[in-house]
């Protein structure tokens, strides 16, 4: 799993864009280890947009928690974010390991 800043400190449509972007950047190193790597917004934003209306709270955070509980390893990249640090906090409660760098990840 990869994790990080997304929507954290009210960011505009641009921001989240561009933090989107990030994370899919760090996934595509961690499939090149030859992991899969999957995004909890990745995940969660189709399906809050299938709700057609305000499900961003209903859908985003307990989605992103439920996968956390089954992967194997998260990569958590900078920056602010609670939203991932709830994540992160699930990997290391269930003692699976928790990367901060993708030089860090060994190849599978």
């Amino acid at each position: 799993m990869v994790a990080g800043p997304y929507s954290s400190g009210g960011a505009d449509a641009a921001t989240r864009a561009a933090r989107a972007a990030a994370l899919n950047r760090a996934a595509l190193a961690v499939f090149r280890l030859g992991h899969v790597p999957i995004l909890g917004v990745n995940l969660a934003l189709p399906v809050i947009a299938a709700a057609e209306g305000d499900a961003y709270e209903e859908v985003m955070m307990p989605l992103s928690l439920a996968l956390a509980e089954r992967c194997d390893a998260i990569l958590r990249l900078p920056g602010d974010s609670e939203g991932a640090d709830a994540e992160v906090a699930r990997f290391a409660a269930a003692g699976k390991p928790v990367f901060r760098a993708v030089d860090d990840i060994p190849p599978a």
